[in-house]
This record gives C-alpha cells, structure tokens and sequence, in this order.
C-alpha cells in the first residue's frame, strides 16, 4: 500500500481510547493525532466505553486493561459476544501495567487484537495499528471464546486449555 494511501486510512480511522487515568488518554490521543488520525473519542471507565461503542462505531479501540464500574476483561466478555454485541469483531488494542505471560495468555482468551505494555511508544502504536489495517484477522470461535485468528498457526486447544 502506498504511503498516501496509509496516510489516508489513518486519516479516516475513529478510534476509541478507554482508560480510567485521563492523562493516558490525552497522551494517547496526542500520538493518535500525530500519526493523522483525525477522529478520536474517549472514555474513562468500560461502562461509557460500551456506550461509545454502541453510538460511535469506532473502527479500533484502545482499552486499558484495570478500569473502574467494568474492567477491560469485563469489557472484552461484553463486546466478544457474536448476536448479543452490536460490534463483536471491534480490533481491540488492551494495554496493560504487566506484561506477564499470565496475561498475555488471558488477553488472547479474551479475544484482544493486540497487547501493549505501559508506557506505550507512538512507533509501537503506530505499528499495531497499520498491523490491524493491513492485515485485518477474521474473528473464529475457539471453545467458548471469540477470538482473532492467530497470525501464526496455533492449536486452538492450546489457547483454550493455557494455563
């Protein structure tokens, strides 16, 4: 894809960032903005996160993965339901604190695109971001979970039963 092209699609995203401390949030829409997104929204808890995401219909979210009222696993549950969620296949960007094996583990569970740890670089976000649009993963089922198809070719009895 050409650069202006890229350049465009950045420009059109509307991205939605979750997070409780509203410092992240404006650092995050600062690199959004940077990287010529153009429409940005945000929320500071998973309640008002799964409002904007039923009236904003944004193309990605970043959510921080400790929310207060609903927690970005909560959140993910919510969204990751195919029939009862409006935008089931919404790319998610989680970010955390840790960046434990455990919850790497539970992210992918949880059907997360993409799994940053604090603080976030703009070049890393800029790469997960072009990583969603230009290579956009089909959601699959896996067990119980609601996931993006793997990049790699994984057993999905794996992600289920991973401790």
């Amino acid at each position: 894809m050409a650069t202006q092209q890229l350049e465009k699609a950045m420009e059109g995203l509307v991205v939605l960032i979750a997070d409780s401390n509203p410092y992240t949030r404006r650092l995050t829409r600062m690199m959004l903005t940077n990287l010529g997104i153009k429409s940005t929204y945000e929320s500071p808890d998973g309640v008002a996160a799964l409002d904007a995401i039923r009236n904003v219909n944004p193309d990605i979210m970043i959510m921080d993965w400790d929310m207060p009222v609903l927690d970005g696993r909560e959140v993910m549950r919510i969204v990751r339901s195919p029939g009862v969620f409006p935008k089931a296949n919404l790319p998610i960007i989680m970010l955390t604190d840790l960046g434990l094996q455990s919850r790497v583990t539970a992210a992918i569970r949880l059907g997360v695109h993409e799994l940053l740890v604090k603080p976030i670089s703009p070049k890393t976000l800029q790469q997960r971001l072009l990583g969603i649009i230009l290579n956009p993963r089909p959601m699959a089922r896996a067990g119980r979970y609601y996931i993006p198809m793997p990049r790699r070719r994984v057993d999905f009895a794996e992600v289920i039963n991973a401790a």
